[in-house]
């Protein structure tokens, strides 16, 4: 039968177990207090070197993209103010026929009223004829002049001017013939006798005919449309925003991407009219080439405006279209404010920088004002352009 362990035995293990421990505790404590704290490590500040571009101000010469379409400069509408058949001149009248300047483009049958001319003409005659006795007894000073004119008198040619009078009393004498008045109706006649044949106002082509030889028209029908060649106008839309670096006379460069050449413009007029949905407005170009055809799409650079005291940079180095990077004492960056004076896709004029102020033109990664820099060397940048840049090979910022 084994015998209990006595109660002050259990205990005064605990007691010596918790001392070993203590012990223990304050040992470790005392070799961390000789040992002593380890010596901090100072971290050296990494500065990234950049590269930067010198600002030189000076007056800049800019341009503005044109695109458009091709429109006839002159192209007109074609009318008949008198009615009858249309007869043969030589020429068809079809869509596509060139016709210079004063050729005639379309004969309507005149003999109606060329006989009605050549009757009032007769009248006429027959009226100075009459009036020649009595102009002899009268005023003998103005019978060989009015004689003169009776005798050169021709129904088939255009009348010419009645004789001057030589004063009040022979005028009225003349006016009581009723010569003026049927003087003045044979003119009206043969003005309308000249809109019988229709001739072209200007050289060019044919780009509607809507009658045929033979066919009869009435006074105020279309007959169809002539479009001048050689000399066009390129419509272009411009935004608002761009409108202001344009004026009236300056010159364009276009050309087409379908056919070889390039050809001078020049602005002929700005439209006062805003496109409400596009906010644009129309710009008119003037251009010649034998090449042109109406409704060709043309690209182009239009000579804008002159910016003084201003330089040119790439858009990327703009911060929220407002200020740039600079460096100060080649060892901080800063950030200066600028002002914009205009856009373009990839580059941008700006104003405000003073000469000789050095822009960031590298990238850096996280760059804020204060940052310090270093400046690259000449060997530093020359080795950073040449060294290739491949896809497993991340660029270095």
């Amino acid at each position: 039968m084994s015998k209990k362990t006595p109660w002050y035995s259990t205990a005064l293990k605990a007691v010596v177990g918790i001392m070993i421990i203590l012990a223990g505790f304050f040992g470790m404590k005392q070799l961390g207090l000789l040992k002593g704290e380890a010596p901090k490590r100072d971290i050296p500040e990494r500065i990234k070197v950049v590269e930067v571009k010198t600002i030189n101000n000076g007056n800049l010469s800019t341009t503005l993209a044109i695109q458009g379409r091709l429109q006839a400069y002159n192209k007109i509408a074609l009318f008949t103010e008198v009615g009858g058949a249309v007869r043969e001149t030589g020429r068809p009248f079809k869509e596509g026929t060139y016709f210079k300047k004063g050729q005639t483009l379309l004969r309507i049958d005149d003999n109606e009223a060329r006989f009605t001319l050549q009757s009032q003409k007769a009248t006429l005659m027959n009226a100075v004829a009459n009036m020649m006795p009595d102009l002899k007894i009268d005023y003998p000073e103005s019978f060989a002049v009015w004689n003169d004119y009776l005798t050169n008198f021709d129904v088939d040619q255009t009348l010419p001017a009645l004789p001057e009078a030589r004063d009040q009393r022979e005028k009225l004498f003349v006016a009581g013939r009723n010569l003026y008045s049927q003087f003045y109706s044979i003119k009206s006649l043969e003005d309308r006798l000249a809109k019988y044949t229709l001739t072209a106002p200007f050289s060019g082509v044919l780009t509607e005919a809507v009658v045929d030889q033979g066919a009869v028209v009435r006074p105020g029908q279309q007959l169809g449309e002539i479009m001048a060649t050689g000399y066009y106008e390129l419509v272009a839309t411009v935004p608002l925003s761009e409108l202001q670096f344009l004026e009236t006379g300056g010159k364009v460069d276009l050309y087409s991407e379908d056919i070889a050449g390039r050809w001078s413009g020049t602005i002929r007029r700005i439209s006062d009219q805003i496109d409400g949905g596009s906010q644009t407005v129309d710009v008119f170009i003037g251009v010649t080439g034998r090449e042109l055809r109406e409704g060709m799409y043309l690209r182009g650079e239009a000579d804008a405006r002159v910016f003084e005291n201003v330089v040119e940079i790439d858009r990327n180095k703009l911060i929220d279209e407002e200020k740039v990077f600079v460096v100060e004492n080649d060892t901080l960056l800063r950030q200066l404010p600028v002002t914009v004076r205009k856009f373009s896709r990839d580059r941008v004029i700006i104003a405000g920088l003073p000469d000789g102020a050095k822009l960031l033109d590298s990238e850096v990664a996280g760059p804020y004002d204060g940052m310090r820099v270093k400046l690259a060397t000449a060997q530093e940048s020359s080795e950073t352009a040449a060294k290739p840049v491949t896809a497993s090979e991340p660029v270095s910022k």
